[in-house]
């Protein structure tokens, strides 16, 4: 018998495991058929039947296993698999905002984090609050981009999220409200195919407080989407977008599989595949692929 969904349960592996009591108690919640372990401990496929009124909603099941660090994924059972990865860089597939962690170096770190935290859960305008940032930074050295790269560190599974996909023929790209000098060179450490990102203009020494025009923010993102996957050959459908703020909205709502990665509260409630707990290995677990597939840098 084929089933049209699949439950996923992934574990934060750097916390917890994934218990077979657990997976028994999410198969009994959709009435499941035989679980399949994608990795041992750590992440499960449930192939459940389609969606009916005594059928728990997804946010029912995520709350079972509250405070227990595992992460609920319900999709479609047929092209999980995807052709095309977007992947926003800042908080996805680094740790920090870069920016943010420009700033301290300005001495207006403070200032600088509070715009983003409120671009981020869409409370002003991205385009805008990008402005009103970068002219904080004008005059300081381009020494403190390289000391901030230094300082960067890639989220767990970054690297094996796009060497997997890219060993499956996806394409990858990284497409960010932030800026093409760390966008270029975190890409050429991920082994994305294609970056695309903000101008920070300089002089030979200091940046100047301002920014490249137009600003690439929430909707050229979707656009970069949808032209990429146009260029790939490929239907919305097949790609898969990831990202944890606003700006991400319109790509993640457009995308076959968007999800939502440790976001901020406006995009957690928005987008209904999310994972709030586990690292990127968690998207490669939501196509359906098995840890023994995944290609580790």
């Amino acid at each position: 018998m084929a089933y049209p969904r699949i439950l996923t349960l992934i574990a934060d592996r750097a916390s917890t495991s994934l218990t077979a009591a657990q997976i028994r108690a999410g198969r009994e919640m959709v009435a499941g058929d035989t679980p399949r372990i994608l990795s041992e401990g750590e992440a499960a496929d449930i192939p459940c039947p389609a969606h009916a009124f005594s059928q728990p909603s997804i946010a029912i099941i995520r709350a079972a296993f509250a405070g227990h660090a595992i992460d609920a994924l319900l999709t479609p059972s047929r092209g999980r698999r995807k052709g095309l990865l977007v992947a926003d860089m800042d908080s996805t597939i680094v740790t920090s905002e870069t920016l943010d962690e420009l700033s301290r170096h300005a001495g207006v770190g403070e200032k600088v984090s509070a715009i983003t935290a409120r671009s981020m859960n869409g409370e002003i305008d991205f385009e805008a609050a990008l402005r009103q940032r970068v002219a904080l930074l004008k005059g300081l050295s381009l020494a403190a981009l390289d000391t901030t790269l230094n300082e960067t560190r890639l989220t767990p599974g970054a690297r094996t999220l796009v060497a997997t996909m890219r060993a499956h023929n996806a394409r990858c790209a990284l497409v960010s409200g932030g800026f093409t000098w760390f966008t270029s060179r975190i890409a050429a450490q991920c082994g994305f195919d294609e970056h695309h990102a903000n101008t920070l203009e300089h002089t030979t020494d200091a940046l100047t407080g301002t920014v490249g025009e137009p600003i690439l923010g929430r909707t050229a993102k979707l656009a970069l989407l949808q032209s990429l996957a146009q260029a790939r050959g490929v239907r919305l459908a097949a790609t898969l977008a990831v990202g944890d703020g606003a700006n991400d909205l319109d790509m993640l709502k457009a995308a076959g599989l968007g999800i939502a990665f440790h976001a901020k509260p406006i995009v957690r409630q928005a987008i209904e595949t999310r994972i709030d707990h586990a690292d990127l290995r968690a998207l490669l677990f939501a196509q359906g692929y098995p840890a023994a597939a995944f290609v580790d840098d």
